[in-house]
């Protein structure tokens, strides 16, 4: 079985949270479903959901090198050699990334508003980028574009692998099998 939730900001992606945070448990009524993979506290978007051990694997693991397409909302106006660099993939303290697929995009007109709203600054731009990687290290979108100098606003996963978001608005689900 396979469902997709649109993971909310401020969602963690585990079932329970001692400390009474909101959780998938809050949007996933599916039982013995299973996130392949994790969106941060702080991200939005795509998550796929499996009681299926062996496509998770598929999914998560590096080896299959499995595509995932994020919206990133950033701080500033990305340069072209900014873009390039993210392209090229760039050395974090755990080491280089894979080369990833970057270009500028305007902002999506079909985007949600965020709660609480991204921190506005009348002197500051900001941009959007999608990027696909093909690896999936902790806060690793966040952590290239900080190392380019675009510090990341707003992040929101659209794809993972043959997967996408679609029209799933937040806190939504699909079941797919």
């Amino acid at each position: 079985m396979i469902v997709l939730l649109n993971k909310p900001y401020g969602v963690l992606c585990q079932f329970t949270d001692r400390d009474g945070r909101a959780t998938l448990a809050d949007h996933v009524r599916v039982p013995d479903v299973y996130a392949a993979g994790r969106l941060d506290h702080d991200s939005e978007g795509l998550l796929v959901l499996t009681d299926d051990g062996a496509l998770a694997h598929r999914l998560t693991d590096p080896r299959y090198k499995g595509a995932k397409t994020y919206l990133v909302q950033v701080e500033g106006e990305p340069s072209e050699a900014q873009v390039e660099a993210l392209s090229r993939g760039v050395v974090l303290s755990d080491g280089a990334t894979r080369p990833a697929h970057v270009h500028c995009v305007d902002a999506p007109k079909w985007l949600w508003p965020r709660v609480p709203p991204v921190r506005f600054r009348k002197t500051v731009p900001d941009a959007w980028l999608e990027l696909t990687l093909s690896e999936g290290r902790n806060r690793q979108v966040r952590r290239m574009t900080a190392a380019v100098g675009l510090p990341t606003l707003r992040l929101i996963r659209t794809r993972v692998g043959e997967y996408t978001l679609g029209s799933l608005q937040p806190g939504e689900t699909r079941r797919l099998l």
